[in-house]
């Protein structure tokens, strides 16, 4: 059955109505009496091939602007979502390939391990797995699968990071007396910036307010986020271990020894690597003269021998 509609003399759009009831459009431009804006016949769509196209629009498919990497911190949540268009009658499982396990199905959990979890959230067409107190072991390749025929999946590789901090210079540092410590931390490897980070002197947290005074912390928080411990007028009594402790890193320490004019050997490095260098560049020297020798030697024998 079908119906043909001209709209303003130039438009024709025929209506087809399958078995199913589903109508099937098809336009192209209505023929005029000299026959500019015709169609033609090599330029329709068949019935059947509208109707393939028809039903494919409203099939379930996947979002592709989901992410497909996502970095989680280590005993924290990771939230590992897919958006699917047009469910319909169909369901959304989630499977860890690692082992290939069916994590869960719908909304339901197919695991003992009760850290995994899905969420559906109909405004957004979005399906979360949710993985509570990630440990290094999650991390991997993940899949998003619909349960159509085949199967359609949407794969999402999930990072488990271990933020670690660092003071550059460390194990040991020496300044002399009367001259700035500046120690500087570095957390590395964390997804956000951590909320807070203490400095230690031994075992007391480093007071800016202290009578002492000249104590100042700077920081400048980023992918990489550096913080500064600048102590002015060093005294002796400021030697020993200073530690930061960032709220989402392990402890970074070093020990800080104050000079009173003493040149241990740990500050003497630069004349020693000074000699290395002045060895290095002999050694190049002694290389290159043996090797224009020989080559001499090989271009001009006569003359060689000759002397």
């Amino acid at each position: 059955m079908w119906n043909q509609l001209v709209l303003f003399g130039l438009t024709t759009i025929t209506v087809f109505f399958s078995h199913t009831g589903l109508p099937i459009v098809r336009g192209g431009m209505a023929s005029s009496a000299n026959g500019i804006n015709a169609l033609s016949e090599s330029e329709t769509v068949s019935p059947i091939e509208s109707n393939i196209n028809f039903q494919r629009r409203f099939e379930p498919h996947f979002d592709t602007t989901t992410p497909r990497n996502v970095t989680a911190l280590v005993g924290k949540s990771a939230y590992l979502g897919c958006r699917v268009r047009n469910l319909g009658n169909k369901t959304v499982s989630w499977i860890r390939h690692r082992d290939i396990h069916i994590l869960t199905v719908g909304s339901y959990t197919y695991t003992s391990d009760q850290r995994f979890q899905a969420s559906h959230h109909p405004e957004t067409d979005e399906w979360t797995l949710q993985i509570k107190w990630a440990q290094k072991r999650d991390a991997g390749i993940y899949e998003c699968q619909i349960s159509t025929q085949p199967v359609r999946s949407y794969f999402v590789s999930l990072t488990v990071v271990v933020p670690t901090a660092q003071i550059l210079g460390g194990p040991d540092l020496h300044v002399d007396k009367g001259s700035t410590i500046n120690l500087t931390c570095s957390i590395k490897y964390s997804p956000e910036p951590p909320a807070y980070i203490f400095w230690y002197h031994h075992d007391d947290v480093i007071s800016y307010d202290s009578s002492r005074g000249g104590v100042s912390v700077i920081t400048e928080k980023g992918d990489v986020t550096t913080s500064f411990l600048l102590i002015q007028h060093a005294d002796i009594s400021d030697s020993g271990k200073y530690s930061c402790s960032p709220s989402n890193a392990d402890v970074a320490s070093v020990r800080v020894h104050v000079l009173n004019g003493e040149r241990p050997a740990a500050m003497q490095t630069g004349s020693a690597a000074l000699s290395n260098s002045s060895l290095n560049i002999l050694g190049l020297i002694i290389i290159s003269y043996i090797y224009t020798a020989c080559y001499f030697r090989n271009l001009y024998p006569t003359v060689w021998y000759n002397r």
